[in-house]
C-alpha cells in the first residue's frame, strides 16, 4: 500500500482539526509542538503550517535515549535536539510519524523530562501499526493499520510527504 502526498495531506488536515478539538476540550490555549527526528519532525512542521506559524516548534533526536542503543549503536550523523522554548509547565504536542512498539515515544518522553516537567503531553502520530510492546497509545492518529511483524510503514519527506509499506528482511 502507498500513500501519496494528497493522501498524507488529507490525514494531516484531519489531525489538525482533531487537535484543535482536543485542545479546546482540555482548555489549552498555548502549547508547543515537538516532532521526533526525522519523520515526526516533518509531520510536526506540516501540522504547524496548518495550525499557525506562531506555535513554537522543536525537535527531538532520541538516539541517546533509545533502549536498544547498545545493540544498534549510534548513527554517525546524530544531530542535537532543538527545543527553542521552556518545557517546564508547557503543554506539549508530541508528534511522530509511526507508532509501533511504543519504545520511541517512551524515549522521547524521557528526553522531554530531562528538559523540564511539561504541564501535559498530547501524542499525535500519522500512522499506528500496532505491535505494541509498551502501554502507549496516541491521542490523535491519522490512520490505524494492522501490519504483520515483517512489515513497516516508511515515511518519505520532508516535502512532499508520502509513505509506503515495506517488507523487512530477517536480521
Amino acid at each position: 500500500m502507498n500513500w501519496t502526498s494528497n493522501d498524507i495531506d488529507q490525514r494531516l488536515d484531519e489531525m489538525a482539526s482533531a487537535l484543535k478539538k482536543e485542545l479546546a476540550r482540555r482548555a489549552i490555549n498555548e502549547f508547543a509542538m515537538v516532532g521526533i527526528h526525522s519523520g515526526g519532525a516533518w509531520v510536526a512542521a506540516a501540522l504547524q503550517q496548518r495550525l499557525g506559524a506562531d506555535i513554537p516548534l522543536g525537535s527531538l533526536n532520541i538516539s541517546f535515549y533509545r533502549d536498544d542503543f547498545t545493540h544498534r549503536g549510534l548513527h554517525p550523523n546524530v544531530t542535537p535536539s532543538k527545543l527553542p522554548f521552556d518545557v517546564e509547565n508547557q503543554h506539549i504536542v508530541l508528534v511522530d510519524d509511526v507508532l509501533m512498539t511504543g519504545r520511541t515515544i517512551r524515549a522521547a518522553m524521557n528526553e522531554l523530562f530531562d528538559f523540564g516537567r511539561p504541564a501535559s503531553i498530547i501524542l499525535l502520530t500519522l500512522f499506528d501499526v500496532g505491535q505494541r510492546q509498551l502501554p502507549i497509545s496516541a491521542d490523535i492518529c491519522g490512520e490505524t493499520l494492522a501490519l504483520p511483524p515483517h512489515q513497516r510503514v516508511e515515511l518519505r519527506g520532508p516535502a512532499p510527504l508520502a509513505a509506503e509499506i515495506i517488507e523487512m528482511t530477517p536480521a
